[in-house]
């Protein structure tokens, strides 16, 4: 076993009453105090001073869930120095990282060490826990959501405690607390499954709607992952293969990448963007415009390198997980719906999958699962597109991603979720005086 030492600085209480505010800015909090805990002694410290308090805590990662999941009017834990490599065993093919590590960190880590996480999502923005305790995923035809590749985690609970659960050691609290939505206490560590080090081949290709869709099952089949993503007011979709290969590496030049994955899919886009906002008409037209501008390319590069890309043009999300049986109709759905409607779409809808897990509130709980989501560029009114599109996704048993928006409520998830009430038991048992309650838990949990 490698061990690799992180910084701890001294602990820092901030008695301050700022305003928190998320990612895509769409959600804000006015805290009592902020607290930066540097170890887990330190977190344990400040979970038990706001129960003397009579406080709510909640912990706040990188900002990225569009939901208020993290608000609170109480004690906000910012886990910036909660971070670090723990270490490294590679008999057993696991990493442990501090709660507060960036996805972009590990990663970056591992590579270094010839290691590398199965599947991942498509920013590395996020904190480790942050992005599993929302049900964070990418694509696969056989590898999971990220926190399906958890081995083991620590967990702080309301009275200050220190709880270890795997699959042998805590194991009711394992199979709810790896999505636990920060119900369950606050997370100190996680511990992943890695694997050596290993090159994607990436195939994106320009594809229409038609075909895309009456191929979807062969390329689900055929790809280790694949997704796509459709344009609204245009028949023209995007296409993305990754697939495991020996080599030898071929990656973007340094030039072209930039040239393609920062200054036309960040600087022109958020250019385009700003124009559609304000004149709405003319989104069908640029629309036809730049999707007749897609082209195809293949590259070659380790897992973080492919599967990531830089995501700087803000936006308000919505994601619904729906069985991967009923994914394309209810694509055609929404396409329809978009279509006889008065609604400005200038944002892709993505596709994707992952196979089934047995975690109680992942969104591919005990089914295989397709995933549609769609988004709108900050600042443009959503509330008409979602509504219309959550509708439709409910029709077909959908469970929405945990921080992304959706109205769902308790009784809506007690109805798809079948281990929903072994989750809220398991909460009862571990926070009985809901110290990690905020109103979105009490929404989609219940009291």
């Amino acid at each position: 076993m490698a061990t690799i030492g992180s910084s701890a600085p001294r602990h820092r209480a901030n008695p301050r009453t700022a305003v928190w505010r998320n990612w895509a800015g769409n959600v804000t909090a006015r805290p009592v105090r902020e607290a930066t805990p540097a170890s887990v002694e330190e977190l344990r410290t400040v979970v038990r001073q706001a129960a003397e308090d009579g406080l709510t805590v909640k912990a706040a990662g990188s900002g990225h869930s569009f939901t208020a999941a993290a608000a609170t009017g109480g004690v906000l834990i910012r886990p910036d120095r909660l971070t670090g490599i723990r270490s490294i065993d590679r008999a057993a093919g696991t990493v442990t990282v501090e709660a507060g590590t960036r996805l972009r960190t590990m990663n970056l880590a591992l590579a270094q060490y010839g290691l590398s996480l199965t599947n991942m999502g498509d920013i590395m923005e996020q904190t480790v826990a942050g992005a599993t305790s929302t049900g964070t995923h990418g694509t696969g035809r056989a590898s999971g959501a990220i926190a399906a590749q958890i081995r083991g985690l620590e967990l702080v609970t309301a009275d200050g405690s220190l709880l270890r659960c795997s699959a042998t050691e805590n194991p009711e609290v394992f199979a709810a607390a790896r999505v636990g939505l920060g119900a369950l206490g606050v997370v100190s560590a996680i511990t992943f499954a890695v694997e050596p080090l290993f090159l994607l081949t990436a195939r994106e290709e320009p594809m229409t709607f038609d075909k895309v869709t009456a191929a979807f099952d062969e390329l689900h089949a055929d790809n280790d992952h694949f997704e796509f993503y459709w344009f609204p007011h245009t028949d023209s979709c995007n296409t993305l293969r990754n697939n495991r290969t020996v080599g030898p590496p071929a990656p973007l030049g340094r030039l072209k990448g930039w040239f393609e994955d920062e200054f036309l899919a960040n600087g022109v886009f958020q250019a385009l963007n700003s124009v559609c906002r304000a004149v709405p008409a003319a989104v069908p037209a640029i629309a036809q415009i730049t999707s007749r501008g897609l082209s195809a390319r293949t590259y070659t590069d380790i897992p973080h390198k492919v599967f990531t890309s830089p995501r700087r043009v803000r936006m308000i999300e919505m994601e619904y997980a729906v069985p991967r049986e009923a994914v394309l109709d209810t694509l055609r759905e929404l396409k329809a719906m978009v279509e006889r409607s008065d609604l400005r779409i200038s944002f892709p809808v993505e596709v994707r999958t992952t196979p089934a897990d047995d975690i109680a509130l992942s969104t591919a709980s005990g089914r295989d699962s397709a995933y549609i989501a769609v988004h709108v560029y900050r600042g443009t009114p959503y509330q008409q597109y979602f509504a219309e599109a959550e509708r439709i996704f409910v029709a077909h048993e959908g469970r929405p991603h945990w921080g992304k928006l959706h109205s769902r409520d308790a009784a809506h998830f007690a109805d798809v979720y079948p281990r929903f009430g072994e989750f809220t038991a398991l909460r009862d048992r571990l926070d009985p005086d809901r110290r990690f309650a905020n109103a979105y838990l009490r929404r989609v949990l219940g009291d």
